[in-house]
């Protein structure tokens, strides 16, 4: 493994790629603005610009070398990869300007990939709220088991698998909760209430078991959080208490949104 603090190869081709993929959102947009102006917002690109930059502070250096260090830089990285970065990618619609800011000959075969059955159904099955839920806490608890976290810390391919994991179950969970608040209706918009309180669940039980445990849960941790001043408990103690405030900040936000649009006199 590469000195944390290194950047290497694959940092550098992982800064191309999200350069290639925000290039491509600014090309959709310009093309969407253009040809339907009436059909996005001027705040929904700036959303999605956000979410971007808080995938690149998570996934490249020197956050990403830290996360070997501090078990609360980890937790970051977690939170920006799961919690926060997902609504706000939603936000600014990057599935239709993505696909008209791809090139024609690879944009007209994402096109017509909906056609096919196997991606119909993985459609219809992500679409469910139980699905997207389910699969968020699984990736949530998964890889805070021991064994799993650690081989993460050991290995560079397992560590892309586990943040990799984070990012696409954070998009599945956060695809419900933004559909409902752009199209709400009395049914979904209630529905989401509850789904984002069953979600709090799994991450205060993590959370809070990190904050008071009366001992290091992961050994990789016992020495290099003293060279930042902190103990390895203490190191263990802020990372449950930072995912304990930002997880249930973040979830009341959404909920009190849902509620003013559900309560809203403009809904009918």
């Amino acid at each position: 493994m590469a000195h944390p603090h290194q950047i290497g190869i694959e940092s550098f081709l992982l800064f191309i790629a999200l350069i290639f993929l925000l290039g491509v959102y600014l090309r959709g947009w310009r093309r969407v603005r253009w040809s339907e102006p009436d059909t996005i917002a001027g705040w929904q690109p700036a959303s999605f610009l956000v979410g971007w930059l808080l995938i690149c502070v998570a996934v490249l250096p020197p956050l990403a070398g830290l996360d070997h260090e501090l078990l609360t830089a980890h937790m970051v990285q977690h939170l920006l990869l799961m919690t926060l970065a997902p609504p706000l990618l939603w936000l600014g619609e990057p599935l239709r300007i993505l696909l008209q800011g791809l090139p024609r000959f690879p944009g007209s075969i994402v096109i017509s990939l909906p056609s096919y059955w196997a991606i119909r159904w993985f459609r219809r099955v992500f679409r469910r709220p139980g699905f997207c839920w389910l699969g968020a806490a699984v990736a949530l608890v998964a890889w805070h088991i021991p064994a799993l976290f650690m081989l993460g810390m050991r290995s560079e391919l397992w560590h892309g698998v586990e943040q990799a994991s984070f990012l696409i179950t954070g998009l599945l969970f956060w695809w419900p909760v933004v559909r409902s608040l752009n199209t709400p209706s009395s049914f979904s918009g209630w529905l989401m209430l509850l789904y984002l309180f069953f979600a709090t669940l799994p991450c205060d039980i993590l959370s809070g078991f990190l904050v008071f445990c009366d001992r290091v849960v992961y050994s990789a941790y016992f020495t290099s959080s003293n060279s930042f001043g902190l103990s390895a408990l203490e190191d263990q103690q802020c990372a449950g208490a930072l995912m304990w405030t930002c997880v249930t900040v973040a979830y009341l936000i959404a909920g009190a949104l849902l509620t003013a649009r559900l309560l809203s006199p403009q809904r009918a």
